[in-house]
């Protein structure tokens, strides 16, 4: 089976347990939750019994042994992921508004997912890797960015693939070298998963026929566009598939696309048809807003199995 890899940041979610307006009182807090949009996506895989690893690097603290513990209990290769000796582990405080939206106060910059170096156990990952899996917010910094194209070159040349979440809005994309890296990234993709308007990140295009005709055009093998609660888009040249969401009550939305990602990327890589694929990393979305904490809602195959024959029972009943 092939080796899934990935790059970016790891850090613990502590959530509001109330609904309302950010954090300027005592408000009751649960938490740690493992987190990270890498991290969770690299869950993810390694829930679905495909090899997988990831770089990133955690304090010498318990938020970092949290994360860690976690992906290698998952059945992640951790062998990259640095413990930093002075700089802890990221974080982010969340809490959700009335109307759904949230309020962050994050840690990630200044702790040790933005400390994240080449190493001799991050080359060796990445030497065995057949497959990487970029997320846009690894790209947000110049060194990291040169972490993940240089990974980017290595699997290309062993004749691996390439994904690509962009995970960005447009608001960011004058950052200092983001938009060249996103760029290096797209021209080098074969599978593109994004959401909403970042279809048009880098098109010419406005339209999603148009952007998605530009796009494999430009050689990328799959384009699936990520609808959140109304389902998944596959194109490639052969067709289009959709495959509508599943109803269900939303507890956590937070990680639901990264582990959409995750099980489509998994099911891609083996070869299954893409209308099967979305409807199971669809199930992967759905039972990932179940459960509150971002990684607490990943799932194996057999669960994800089990939750579309239920549900195709419920509908048919």
């Amino acid at each position: 089976m092939k080796k899934v890899i990935t790059v970016g940041e790891i850090l613990v979610e502590i959530m509001a347990t109330e609904v309302g307006d950010g954090f300027l009182e005592p408000i009751p807090l649960v938490g740690p939750f493992p987190s990270g949009a890498p991290a969770i996506f690299i869950d993810q895989v390694a829930k679905l019994g495909q090899p997988c690893g990831m770089i990133g690097c955690v304090g010498r603290d318990d938020f970092g042994r949290v994360n860690v513990e976690r992906l290698r209990r998952d059945g992640a290769d951790v062998s990259a992921i640095d413990v930093h000796p002075e700089l802890p582990t990221g974080s982010a405080f969340v809490r959700y508004r009335s109307d759904g939206s949230r309020d962050f106060v994050y840690n990630i910059r200044h702790s040790a997912s933005g400390a994240i170096v080449p190493t001799a156990a991050s080359a060796a990952l990445v030497a065995g890797a057949d497959h990487l899996h970029v997320m846009g917010t690894a790209l947000s910094s110049p060194a990291l960015a040169g972490m993940v194209g240089q990974a980017l070159d290595t699997v290309r040349a062993r004749g691996g693939t390439v994904s690509f979440d962009p995970n960005l809005r447009k608001e960011i994309l004058d950052a200092p070298g983001l938009r060249d890296a996103l760029e290096h990234v797209l021209s080098r993709t074969d599978l593109f998963l994004p959401s909403g308007d970042e279809l048009f990140l880098l098109t010419a295009a406005t339209d999603e026929a148009g952007a998605v005709r530009e796009l494999l055009g430009r050689g990328i093998r799959t384009v699936v566009v990520k609808r959140g609660a109304e389902g998944a888009t596959c194109f490639e040249a052969g067709g289009r598939w959709d495959a509508p969401g599943f109803a269900v009550e939303e507890i956590d939305p937070t990680g639901a696309g990264d582990t959409f990602g995750a099980a489509f990327v998994t099911l891609w890589l083996r070869g299954l048809p893409p209308g099967e694929a979305l409807t199971l990393a669809n199930a992967a979305g759905a039972l990932a807003v179940g459960r509150r904490g971002p990684m607490e809602g990943t799932s194996t195959y057999s669960e994800l199995e089990a939750f579309v024959s239920r549900q195709t029972v419920k509908d048919s009943a």
